[in-house]
């Protein structure tokens, strides 16, 4: 019999069942929990604009090649559609094109699975050129493959969620010219690498210290920036509320300004497209001097959280990066639970909006920057040498000895290298003059 398509509005707003499929695969993986997964993608339906009308959940030894779920829990699905009246499913896992194509034709709706939910999310996000040009090319690589399977979608410009970005002129036609439109992406964002490859460069050469902020999506990365730089950071409590990088000045303590980058939230399954898109942008986190993982210390899955955020830096090649993890939201914990709140290396608890606990913060990324003190003996005449010493370090205390500045300076090891190369032209008999008085200092 032949099957009406049910036509979508461009104002109608997507109503959907949620379905998962727990393997038996999945239920061995340590980190995997099915029902935190599908809560998950409540929230991302949510974060859409999608109306949830309902959810189902089957456990299968193995997924179905045609259906992806078992026959009989896809005819229980249609039932349900018909009841709610809703127009979408969406499925936690990742479909393949033809199973798209006969849960289309079997339920009479558009299908969406979690990686396609993600990446128009993100399409609705985007802002700048990067942004936009990593979305189109994130969503074009992973249909590409699809396209057979995704003719309801494509047929409804405007309407709803997995329609926005490329368009339905592109998708519509053939592979060739996609291939081509991804050619010309990867091109436009070879340029986008080159020109942020040459900012990395400059910043590097004016010394300045980079300090990204990482975690799971909404664990309070721009509630930190916008609080720690007073910037007008867009906050909001969803997921993916920033997409594009966002750098500010921050000073320390000392007076040092360095940039502090808030990076894009990472989620459990990120997909492999939208990576590999924004590898550009996700390595701010690799160039960084310090890294700050900000955790939601509020959530119940936060070893997971915290396990995700690890895999996608190790994947960046930032795993072995020097970092100190921040449990934010303490405030939306019992006394207990923050107690609780440990992991290995250097670690920090705070609220973001505690004015003590931003203090906190800005002297752990000085001392773990600036480092210890040590103190140089530096010619006087070497004027040059002691702009420099001012430049790169903090300067505790500095007194006259004779023809020499004795100064107590605090930089990090990097620093202490660099200027230990660029000063190293040092008067030899001047050193050994020193510790025959007993000295210690560093000569210069």
């Amino acid at each position: 019999m032949k099957q009406t398509i049910h036509e979508v509005k461009p104002d109608e707003r997507d109503q959907a069942i949620l379905v998962s499929l727990v393997t038996a695969e999945q239920k061995r993986l340590d980190d995997y929990d099915p029902e935190y997964s599908l809560t998950e993608l409540v929230r991302l339906a949510e974060t859409a604009g999608v109306e949830v009308l309902g959810k189902l959940t089957q456990n299968k030894e193995y997924t179905d090649s045609k259906w992806f779920v078992g026959k009989g829990k896809a005819a229980e699905l249609k039932d349900l559609i018909a009841e709610t009246g809703a127009n979408t499913a969406i499925f936690d896992q990742e479909l393949s094109g033809a199973q798209v194509r006969n849960l289309e034709q079997f339920l009479d709706v558009k299908i969406i699975d979690r990686t396609q939910l993600i990446l128009d999310i993100f399409a609705g996000r985007a802002k700048t050129r990067e942004g936009i040009i990593q979305v189109e090319l994130a969503q074009l690589s992973y249909l590409l493959p699809r396209l057979s399977g995704h003719g309801k979608n494509l047929s409804r410009l405007g309407g709803g969620i997995g329609t926005r970005g490329p368009g339905e002129s592109k998708l519509e036609t053939d592979r060739r010219h996609i291939r081509g439109r991804i050619d010309e992406l990867k091109r436009q964002l070879h340029e986008v690498v080159r020109h942020r490859s040459l900012h990395r460069e400059r910043r590097k050469e004016t010394g300045v210290y980079q300090v990204a902020l990482v975690g799971y999506t909404n664990a309070g990365k721009s509630t930190l920036l916008r609080q720690l730089t007073d910037s007008d950071v867009l906050v909001e409590n969803q997921l993916f509320a920033t997409l594009d990088p966002t750098s500010r000045s921050l000073t320390l303590p000392s007076g040092v300004d360095i940039v502090l980058t808030d990076t894009v939230g990472f989620i459990q399954n990120l997909p492999h497209e939208l990576v590999a898109a924004f590898r550009a942008t996700l390595e701010e986190a690799n160039e960084a001097d310090l890294i700050l993982h900000v955790v939601d210390s509020s959530s119940e899955m936060m070893t997971i959280q915290m396990k995700v955020v690890d895999q996608v830096l190790e994947e960046l090649g930032a795993h072995g990066k020097e970092r100190v993890t921040v449990f934010n939201k303490i405030d939306m914990c019992p006394p207990e639970q923050v107690d609780m709140l440990t992991t290995e290396g250097e670690f920090l608890r705070i609220s973001a909006y505690r004015e003590a606990d931003l203090q906190r913060v800005l002297e752990t990324i000085e001392s773990k920057l600036m480092g210890d003190s040590r103190t140089f003996r530096i010619p006087a005449e070497k004027g040059d040498m002691i702009s420099l010493v001012y430049r790169i370090g903090e300067v505790l205390e500095n007194e006259v000895d004779g023809d020499d500045m004795l100064m107590r300076v605090r930089l990090n090891n990097k620093e202490y290298q660099k200027m230990g190369y660029m000063l190293a032209a040092y008067d030899s008999a001047r050193q050994a003059q020193g510790e025959a008085r007993g000295e210690t200092t560093e000569h210069v």
